[in-house]
């Protein structure tokens, strides 16, 4: 066809979690190591855009106008028919729903890709059956489908994600007292719930112990952060200038460049703890109904902290027996061991 790219070109429907699609990276590195020419285009949501931005393997990041959870039958037939001049060659769906795979079928892209999740059968052309014990990690599931079907079910290799951060805007980046100053950044927040939050007192136990040995302390989170980041400040003994809460604060693309400027980050299992492991930033993050098994840190500088007890992982949103001993006993000394250990 007369201007058509002769280089193949892939059509990614992203997932809508941050975690998720710092985690997907690593299916886009897999696509250009088979084939360094071919474009990669990813669907995603606005609040995710700004992680593609950071990712030099994805050549464009098309708005998804729809919010996550809407049918809207009609908008997705529309983007599909708008994208039908892009001539993709193939489109890989990461989420599992019924509806995600609409759009590649508007679009009418020759082969669409993905696990059969919410039984797909001709929404993709190319539905997988996953075996969740072959593959027992996101990453794995993400890589795999880069792979011809006959390879889904052997556990693939894949490069971790490697974000590339940008100098922080000085308007939002706070200044150090010297620049020998080191720099925690503390990620309390949890979209999933509170069970995965650990306790604003040992945050601020944890704020107060760097803050007396001169280190500067951050604490980074979105808009529904500032009530637990102002908790911990206000738990704090030490209310000296170098205690500084941008909860809110910041767009997604400053939290980034922000955590690239950290000596050592300390986060729940979230989307910015995601973020600090594809920047290679040294980092501990502590787990307590989640399991590390499925969606880990991708980096060999990221350290778990988890503690046994008999009710973890529950993977509830909240504490189901209402004590969240998985978290309370989780100490504030283990991780400042951990740290002394690997900084």
């Amino acid at each position: 066809m007369a201007g058509r790219n002769p280089n193949k070109k892939i059509l990614i429907v992203g997932p809508s979690w941050v975690g998720d699609m710092v985690m997907a990276q690593s299916l886009f590195i897999a696509l250009k190591q088979q084939d360094p020419a071919v474009i990669i285009d990813v669907l995603a949501m606005d609040w995710t855009r700004p992680l593609l931005q950071r990712m030099p393997e994805v050549n464009n990041a098309i708005s998804m106008p729809i919010s996550h959870g809407i049918f809207a039958w009609k908008m997705r037939g529309e983007l599909g028919l708008s994208l039908r001049d892009k001539h993709y060659d193939q489109a890989i769906v990461l989420p599992n729903s019924w509806k995600s795979a609409l759009i590649p079928w508007f679009a009418k892209i020759p082969v669409r890709t993905g696990w059969r999740g919410e039984y797909r059968y001709g929404l993709l052309n190319d539905a997988r059956k996953l075996d969740k014990k072959a593959l027992p990690m996101m990453v794995q599931r993400f890589v795999a489908l880069a792979h011809p079907a006959s390879q889904s079910q052997i556990k693939p290799t894949y490069q971790a994600p490697l974000m590339i951060g940008e100098p922080p805007n000085e308007v939002i980046n706070p200044k150090r007292q010297s620049v020998q100053q080191k720099r925690l950044i503390l990620c309390p927040g949890a979209e999933f719930g509170p069970a995965k939050q650990w306790p604003t007192s040992h945050y601020a136990a944890l704020a107060d112990s760097f803050l007396t040995s001169g280190w500067q302390v951050l604490i980074l989170g979105s808009k529904a952060d500032i009530s637990t980041a102002d908790e911990i400040v206000s738990l704090c003994r030490d209310k000296s200038d170098n205690l500084i809460s941008l909860a809110g604060q910041t767009q997604l693309e400053e939290a980034i460049d922000l955590l690239g400027t950290a000596d050592y980050v300390v986060s729940n299992d979230s989307g910015l703890m995601h973020i600090a492991a594809a920047l290679q930033v040294p980092l501990v993050v502590v787990y307590g109904p989640t399991s590390p098994a499925f969606t880990p840190p991708l980096a060999n500088n990221a350290n778990i902290i988890q503690i046994d007890i008999d009710c973890s992982p529950c993977f509830k949103r909240t504490c189901p027996l209402g004590h969240h001993n998985c978290m309370k006993q989780l100490s504030v000394e283990s991780v400042i061991e951990q740290i002394k250990t690997t900084k």
